[in-house]
Protein backbone atom coordinates (compact mmCIF):
# COMPACT_ATOMS: atom_id res chain seq x y z
CA UNK A 1 0.00 0.00 0.00
CA UNK A 2 1.28 3.59 -1.01
CA UNK A 3 3.27 5.25 2.28
CA UNK A 4 1.62 8.75 0.70
CA UNK A 5 -1.81 10.26 1.57
CA UNK A 6 -4.53 9.66 -0.61
CA UNK A 7 -7.90 10.55 -2.15
CA UNK A 8 -10.32 7.52 -2.53
CA UNK A 9 -13.10 8.01 -4.59
CA UNK A 10 -16.18 5.58 -4.73
CA UNK A 11 -16.13 4.64 -8.16
CA UNK A 12 -17.34 2.73 -11.39
CA UNK A 13 -14.80 1.41 -13.83
CA UNK A 14 -15.55 1.61 -17.41
CA UNK A 15 -13.69 1.61 -20.98
CA UNK A 16 -13.55 4.34 -23.88
CA UNK A 17 -11.14 4.01 -26.63
CA UNK A 18 -9.45 0.87 -25.26
CA UNK A 19 -8.75 3.62 -22.25
CA UNK A 20 -9.78 2.88 -18.42
CA UNK A 21 -11.84 5.68 -16.81
CA UNK A 22 -13.77 6.42 -13.67
CA UNK A 23 -17.04 7.78 -12.57
CA UNK A 24 -17.47 9.09 -9.18
CA UNK A 25 -19.36 11.34 -6.99
CA UNK A 26 -17.65 14.56 -5.22
CA UNK A 27 -18.78 16.85 -2.20
CA UNK A 28 -18.77 20.22 -3.90
CA UNK A 29 -17.04 21.45 -1.07
CA UNK A 30 -14.02 19.53 -2.37
CA UNK A 31 -14.21 20.62 -5.76
CA UNK A 32 -12.86 24.04 -5.25
CA UNK A 33 -10.03 22.17 -3.37
CA UNK A 34 -8.90 19.57 -5.90
CA UNK A 35 -9.53 20.73 -9.11
CA UNK A 36 -7.25 23.34 -10.97
CA UNK A 37 -7.28 25.22 -14.03
CA UNK A 38 -4.32 25.92 -15.95
CA UNK A 39 -2.54 29.18 -15.65
CA UNK A 40 -4.48 31.58 -17.36
CA UNK A 41 -1.51 33.59 -18.16
CA UNK A 42 0.22 30.67 -19.97
CA UNK A 43 0.09 30.37 -24.21
CA UNK A 44 -2.49 28.76 -25.36
CA UNK A 45 -0.82 25.99 -27.32
CA UNK A 46 0.69 25.61 -23.55
CA UNK A 47 -2.62 25.10 -21.61
CA UNK A 48 -5.42 22.37 -22.04
CA UNK A 49 -8.69 24.91 -21.53
CA UNK A 50 -9.99 27.98 -22.90
CA UNK A 51 -9.42 31.40 -20.45
CA UNK A 52 -12.12 31.43 -18.16
CA UNK A 53 -15.00 33.67 -18.41
CA UNK A 54 -15.58 35.79 -15.56
CA UNK A 55 -18.55 36.94 -16.58
CA UNK A 56 -20.58 33.64 -16.67
CA UNK A 57 -19.63 32.66 -13.02
CA UNK A 58 -21.85 35.08 -10.90
CA UNK A 59 -25.00 33.89 -13.21
CA UNK A 60 -24.39 30.03 -12.93
CA UNK A 61 -23.36 30.91 -9.31
CA UNK A 62 -27.08 32.75 -8.75
CA UNK A 63 -28.87 30.05 -10.60
CA UNK A 64 -27.86 27.41 -7.57
CA UNK A 65 -28.16 29.57 -4.89
CA UNK A 66 -32.25 30.67 -6.38
CA UNK A 67 -32.87 26.96 -7.24
CA UNK A 68 -31.69 25.01 -4.03
CA UNK A 69 -34.26 22.49 -4.31
CA UNK A 70 -33.68 22.28 -8.31
CA UNK A 71 -30.38 23.14 -9.69
CA UNK A 72 -28.96 20.73 -12.04
CA UNK A 73 -25.59 20.21 -12.84
CA UNK A 74 -23.69 17.73 -15.22
CA UNK A 75 -20.59 15.92 -14.59
CA UNK A 76 -17.15 17.27 -14.39
CA UNK A 77 -14.47 15.82 -17.03
CA UNK A 78 -11.40 15.77 -15.29
CA UNK A 79 -7.83 14.21 -16.38
CA UNK A 80 -5.31 13.00 -13.54
CA UNK A 81 -1.71 13.08 -13.50
CA UNK A 82 -0.33 11.39 -10.64
CA UNK A 83 -0.65 7.74 -8.96
CA UNK A 84 -4.05 6.32 -9.25
CA UNK A 85 -5.64 2.66 -8.81
CA UNK A 86 -8.38 1.09 -8.27
CA UNK A 87 -9.85 -1.49 -5.86
CA UNK A 88 -12.39 -3.39 -7.30
CA UNK A 89 -15.34 -4.65 -4.68
CA UNK A 90 -14.32 -8.16 -6.41
CA UNK A 91 -12.82 -9.98 -9.32
CA UNK A 92 -15.69 -10.68 -11.24
CA UNK A 93 -18.71 -9.41 -13.23
CA UNK A 94 -20.32 -6.12 -11.80
CA UNK A 95 -18.34 -6.61 -8.22
CA UNK A 96 -14.93 -5.93 -10.54
CA UNK A 97 -16.21 -2.62 -12.02
CA UNK A 98 -17.36 -1.22 -8.50
CA UNK A 99 -14.98 -0.16 -6.31
CA UNK A 100 -12.01 2.65 -4.72
CA UNK A 101 -10.45 4.88 -6.99
CA UNK A 102 -7.13 6.00 -4.73
CA UNK A 103 -5.26 9.01 -6.33
CA UNK A 104 -2.59 10.15 -4.70
CA UNK A 105 -2.84 13.36 -3.03
CA UNK A 106 0.51 14.74 -4.95
CA UNK A 107 -1.46 14.27 -7.96
CA UNK A 108 -2.69 17.15 -10.19
CA UNK A 109 -6.67 17.27 -11.54
CA UNK A 110 -7.22 19.18 -14.40
CA UNK A 111 -10.85 19.97 -15.46
CA UNK A 112 -11.38 19.30 -19.26
CA UNK A 113 -14.98 20.42 -18.85
CA UNK A 114 -16.77 22.12 -16.73
CA UNK A 115 -14.35 24.96 -14.74
CA UNK A 116 -16.83 27.56 -15.07
CA UNK A 117 -19.11 25.08 -13.16
CA UNK A 118 -16.37 24.62 -10.74
CA UNK A 119 -15.62 28.12 -10.21
CA UNK A 120 -19.44 28.81 -9.66
CA UNK A 121 -19.60 25.88 -7.07
CA UNK A 122 -16.94 28.03 -4.98
CA UNK A 123 -18.64 31.25 -5.14
CA UNK A 124 -22.10 29.64 -4.52
CA UNK A 125 -20.31 28.09 -1.34
CA UNK A 126 -19.07 31.35 -0.16
CA UNK A 127 -22.96 31.89 0.40
CA UNK A 128 -24.25 28.87 1.18
CA UNK A 129 -21.21 26.72 3.22
CA UNK A 130 -24.25 23.76 3.63
CA UNK A 131 -24.12 23.19 0.03
CA UNK A 132 -20.75 21.41 0.79
CA UNK A 133 -22.47 18.08 1.36
CA UNK A 134 -23.95 17.84 -1.89
CA UNK A 135 -22.38 16.23 -4.36
CA UNK A 136 -21.93 16.36 -8.28
CA UNK A 137 -20.29 13.43 -10.38
CA UNK A 138 -17.01 13.44 -11.90
CA UNK A 139 -15.00 11.14 -14.79
CA UNK A 140 -11.86 10.56 -14.17
CA UNK A 141 -9.13 9.71 -16.88
CA UNK A 142 -5.85 8.86 -16.69
CA UNK A 143 -3.61 11.72 -18.00
CA UNK A 144 -1.09 10.96 -20.47
CA UNK A 145 -0.34 14.69 -21.36
CA UNK A 146 -0.93 17.84 -22.76
CA UNK A 147 -1.23 16.98 -25.68
CA UNK A 148 -3.84 14.33 -24.83
CA UNK A 149 -5.62 16.83 -22.42
CA UNK A 150 -5.98 19.12 -25.39
CA UNK A 151 -7.29 16.60 -27.64
CA UNK A 152 -10.20 15.85 -25.05
CA UNK A 153 -11.19 19.34 -24.52
CA UNK A 154 -11.26 19.29 -28.37
CA UNK A 155 -13.06 16.00 -28.37
CA UNK A 156 -15.62 17.27 -25.69
CA UNK A 157 -16.69 20.75 -27.01
CA UNK A 158 -16.86 20.19 -31.10
CA UNK A 159 -19.67 18.56 -30.86
CA UNK A 160 -21.37 20.44 -28.37
CA UNK A 161 -24.72 22.36 -29.87
CA UNK A 162 -26.89 24.40 -27.50
CA UNK A 163 -30.32 23.98 -27.66
CA UNK A 164 -32.59 26.46 -30.03
CA UNK A 165 -33.98 29.42 -27.95
CA UNK A 166 -37.26 28.28 -28.31
CA UNK A 167 -36.47 24.82 -27.00
CA UNK A 168 -34.90 25.79 -24.22
CA UNK A 169 -37.80 28.11 -23.28
CA UNK A 170 -40.37 25.85 -23.75
CA UNK A 171 -38.58 23.00 -21.63
CA UNK A 172 -37.92 25.92 -19.04
CA UNK A 173 -40.95 25.92 -16.14
CA UNK A 174 -38.61 28.46 -13.69
CA UNK A 175 -39.20 31.66 -14.96
CA UNK A 176 -42.56 33.57 -14.93
CA UNK A 177 -41.99 34.78 -19.11
CA UNK A 178 -41.15 31.64 -20.58
CA UNK A 179 -44.72 30.22 -18.92
CA UNK A 180 -46.75 33.67 -20.06
CA UNK A 181 -45.05 32.89 -23.86
CA UNK A 182 -45.91 29.43 -23.62
CA UNK A 183 -49.83 30.35 -22.35
CA UNK A 184 -49.95 32.93 -24.96
CA UNK A 185 -48.45 30.59 -27.79
CA UNK A 186 -51.44 28.00 -26.59
CA UNK A 187 -54.22 29.91 -26.08
CA UNK A 188 -54.24 33.53 -28.37
CA UNK A 189 -56.60 33.14 -31.39
CA UNK A 190 -53.55 35.29 -32.60
CA UNK A 191 -50.64 32.69 -32.58
CA UNK A 192 -52.59 29.10 -31.93
CA UNK A 193 -51.75 26.28 -33.80
CA UNK A 194 -48.63 28.44 -35.73
CA UNK A 195 -46.12 28.56 -33.42
CA UNK A 196 -43.01 26.45 -34.02
CA UNK A 197 -41.75 25.56 -30.52
CA UNK A 198 -38.77 23.15 -31.18
CA UNK A 199 -36.77 25.70 -33.40
CA UNK A 200 -35.78 29.31 -33.21
CA UNK A 201 -35.87 30.01 -37.06
CA UNK A 202 -38.45 28.65 -40.33
CA UNK A 203 -37.91 26.66 -42.96
CA UNK A 204 -39.40 27.93 -45.82
CA UNK A 205 -41.59 24.85 -46.32
CA UNK A 206 -42.16 25.10 -42.33
CA UNK A 207 -46.53 24.90 -41.68
CA UNK A 208 -45.73 27.47 -38.28
CA UNK A 209 -45.84 31.63 -39.05
CA UNK A 210 -44.17 32.28 -35.38
CA UNK A 211 -41.73 31.14 -33.17
CA UNK A 212 -41.69 30.66 -29.82
CA UNK A 213 -38.61 32.73 -29.12
CA UNK A 214 -40.17 35.67 -31.01
CA UNK A 215 -43.62 35.67 -28.93
CA UNK A 216 -41.33 35.22 -25.93
CA UNK A 217 -39.87 38.83 -27.06
CA UNK A 218 -42.83 40.47 -28.30
CA UNK A 219 -44.59 39.37 -25.10
CA UNK A 220 -41.75 41.18 -22.93
CA UNK A 221 -41.41 44.07 -24.38
CA UNK A 222 -45.49 44.53 -23.97
CA UNK A 223 -44.75 43.78 -20.35
CA UNK A 224 -42.06 45.66 -19.52
CA UNK A 225 -42.78 47.69 -16.40
CA UNK A 226 -46.10 46.56 -15.76
CA UNK A 227 -47.09 44.66 -13.27
CA UNK A 228 -49.40 41.70 -13.18
CA UNK A 229 -50.43 39.82 -10.00
CA UNK A 230 -49.21 36.29 -11.59
CA UNK A 231 -48.22 34.70 -14.40
CA UNK A 232 -51.81 34.30 -15.63
CA UNK A 233 -53.30 37.67 -15.32
CA UNK A 234 -50.23 38.77 -17.15
CA UNK A 235 -50.34 35.95 -19.82
CA UNK A 236 -54.25 37.08 -20.17
CA UNK A 237 -52.89 40.76 -21.10
CA UNK A 238 -50.60 39.66 -23.66
CA UNK A 239 -53.48 36.88 -25.31
CA UNK A 240 -56.14 40.38 -24.82
CA UNK A 241 -53.86 42.40 -26.71
CA UNK A 242 -52.25 39.43 -29.76
CA UNK A 243 -55.93 38.95 -30.66
CA UNK A 244 -56.74 42.98 -31.23
CA UNK A 245 -53.51 42.97 -33.53
CA UNK A 246 -54.81 39.98 -35.92
CA UNK A 247 -57.67 41.77 -36.37
CA UNK A 248 -56.04 43.81 -38.05
CA UNK A 249 -53.26 41.81 -40.20
CA UNK A 250 -55.44 39.24 -41.81
CA UNK A 251 -52.92 37.53 -43.75
CA UNK A 252 -52.28 35.58 -40.41
CA UNK A 253 -55.75 34.48 -40.35
CA UNK A 254 -55.38 32.41 -44.05
CA UNK A 255 -52.82 30.58 -42.93
CA UNK A 256 -55.01 28.85 -40.46
CA UNK A 257 -57.79 28.91 -42.83
CA UNK A 258 -55.59 27.67 -45.85
CA UNK A 259 -55.61 30.06 -48.31
CA UNK A 260 -52.47 31.29 -47.98
CA UNK A 261 -49.33 29.13 -46.30
CA UNK A 262 -46.98 30.30 -44.03
CA UNK A 263 -44.01 30.67 -46.22
CA UNK A 264 -45.92 32.51 -48.55
CA UNK A 265 -47.06 35.11 -45.74
CA UNK A 266 -43.14 35.19 -44.52
CA UNK A 267 -41.65 35.54 -48.07
CA UNK A 268 -44.00 38.50 -49.04
CA UNK A 269 -44.94 40.74 -45.94
CA UNK A 270 -42.77 41.56 -42.66
CA UNK A 271 -45.98 41.38 -40.19
CA UNK A 272 -45.14 37.89 -38.72
CA UNK A 273 -41.19 38.02 -38.48
CA UNK A 274 -39.31 38.67 -34.99
CA UNK A 275 -38.65 42.30 -35.69
CA UNK A 276 -42.44 43.32 -36.73
CA UNK A 277 -43.37 41.44 -33.59
CA UNK A 278 -41.27 43.17 -31.06
CA UNK A 279 -42.45 46.72 -32.29
CA UNK A 280 -45.88 45.18 -31.57
CA UNK A 281 -44.76 44.78 -28.17
CA UNK A 282 -42.96 48.09 -28.01
CA UNK A 283 -46.01 50.07 -29.50
CA UNK A 284 -48.80 47.94 -27.45
CA UNK A 285 -46.90 48.86 -24.20
CA UNK A 286 -46.78 52.56 -24.93
CA UNK A 287 -50.29 52.20 -26.45
CA UNK A 288 -52.11 50.90 -23.47
CA UNK A 289 -50.29 53.46 -21.38
CA UNK A 290 -51.42 56.90 -23.20
CA UNK A 291 -54.78 55.59 -24.29
CA UNK A 292 -56.27 53.38 -21.67
CA UNK A 293 -59.78 53.57 -22.75
CA UNK A 294 -59.20 54.02 -26.46
CA UNK A 295 -56.53 51.58 -27.58
CA UNK A 296 -58.02 49.09 -29.27
CA UNK A 297 -59.67 51.79 -32.19
CA UNK A 298 -56.30 53.08 -32.26
CA UNK A 299 -54.76 49.94 -32.98
CA UNK A 300 -56.63 50.12 -35.98
CA UNK A 301 -53.50 52.01 -37.84
CA UNK A 302 -51.90 48.42 -38.19
CA UNK A 303 -54.02 47.54 -40.68
CA UNK A 304 -53.87 50.28 -43.12
CA UNK A 305 -49.64 50.42 -42.82
CA UNK A 306 -47.98 48.37 -46.42
CA UNK A 307 -46.32 44.80 -44.64
CA UNK A 308 -45.42 43.97 -48.18
CA UNK A 309 -41.74 43.29 -48.55
CA UNK A 310 -41.35 44.35 -51.88
CA UNK A 311 -41.93 47.50 -50.70
CA UNK A 312 -38.33 48.75 -50.30
CA UNK A 313 -38.78 52.52 -50.11
CA UNK A 314 -40.67 51.99 -46.77
CA UNK A 315 -38.41 48.77 -45.18
CA UNK A 316 -35.57 49.10 -46.50
CA UNK A 317 -32.95 50.48 -44.13
CA UNK A 318 -35.85 50.08 -41.60
CA UNK A 319 -36.77 46.19 -41.12
CA UNK A 320 -34.52 45.43 -44.25
CA UNK A 321 -31.23 45.74 -44.98
CA UNK A 322 -30.43 44.68 -48.51
CA UNK A 323 -33.34 43.14 -49.14
CA UNK A 324 -32.84 40.92 -45.80
CA UNK A 325 -34.81 40.87 -42.53
CA UNK A 326 -32.26 42.50 -39.62
CA UNK A 327 -33.48 42.05 -36.19
CA UNK A 328 -30.46 44.56 -34.79
CA UNK A 329 -32.08 46.73 -31.87
CA UNK A 330 -31.58 49.71 -34.45
CA UNK A 331 -34.00 48.06 -36.73
CA UNK A 332 -36.06 47.33 -34.06
CA UNK A 333 -36.51 50.72 -33.08
CA UNK A 334 -36.84 52.17 -36.43
CA UNK A 335 -39.34 50.00 -37.02
CA UNK A 336 -41.44 50.71 -34.11
CA UNK A 337 -40.89 54.24 -34.61
CA UNK A 338 -42.99 53.51 -38.18
CA UNK A 339 -45.21 52.36 -36.98
CA UNK A 340 -45.64 54.61 -33.93
CA UNK A 341 -46.05 57.61 -36.66
CA UNK A 342 -49.22 55.67 -38.76
CA UNK A 343 -50.54 55.61 -35.12
CA UNK A 344 -50.65 58.81 -34.00
CA UNK A 345 -47.96 57.82 -30.72
CA UNK A 346 -45.34 60.05 -29.50
CA UNK A 347 -41.97 59.18 -31.03
CA UNK A 348 -40.08 59.61 -27.88
CA UNK A 349 -41.59 58.55 -25.05
CA UNK A 350 -40.05 58.85 -21.33
CA UNK A 351 -40.04 56.09 -19.01
CA UNK A 352 -42.56 56.50 -16.09
CA UNK A 353 -40.35 57.39 -12.84
CA UNK A 354 -41.61 53.74 -11.82
CA UNK A 355 -39.21 51.94 -9.59
CA UNK A 356 -40.88 48.21 -11.41
CA UNK A 357 -38.23 46.19 -13.21
CA UNK A 358 -39.06 45.02 -16.24
CA UNK A 359 -41.18 41.61 -16.05
CA UNK A 360 -38.26 39.60 -18.09
CA UNK A 361 -35.77 41.20 -15.32
CA UNK A 362 -37.34 40.40 -12.48
CA UNK A 363 -38.29 36.42 -13.72
CA UNK A 364 -35.42 35.75 -16.04
CA UNK A 365 -32.56 35.89 -13.62
CA UNK A 366 -32.66 32.31 -12.88
CA UNK A 367 -32.64 31.38 -16.35
CA UNK A 368 -28.99 29.98 -16.90
CA UNK A 369 -29.31 26.14 -17.68
CA UNK A 370 -26.42 24.34 -17.17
Amino acid sequence: MSANFEYIFPAIRGIQAEREYFVSMCPLRLIPRIFLFDDEELLPELRAQRTLNKGRIPEIARYVLSNRSGYVFSAITASVDGSVRFQPMGADGEASRLGALHVDMSARFIINDGQHRRAAIEQALASAPELGDETISVVFFIDRGLVRSQQMFSDLNQHAVRPSRSLALLYDHRTDMSQIAKLVSLKSTAFKDLVETERSTLSERSRKLFTLSAIHSACSALLEDEEYSDVNHAAEACIEFWGEVSKQILEWSFVRTGRMTSGEIRRDFLHSHAIALQAFGIVGRELTRLHKQNWRKKLAGLGKIDWSRSNAQLWEGRALIGGRVSKASHNVTLTTNLIKKHLGLPLDLRKSGSNSRSTAERHNRNSWNP
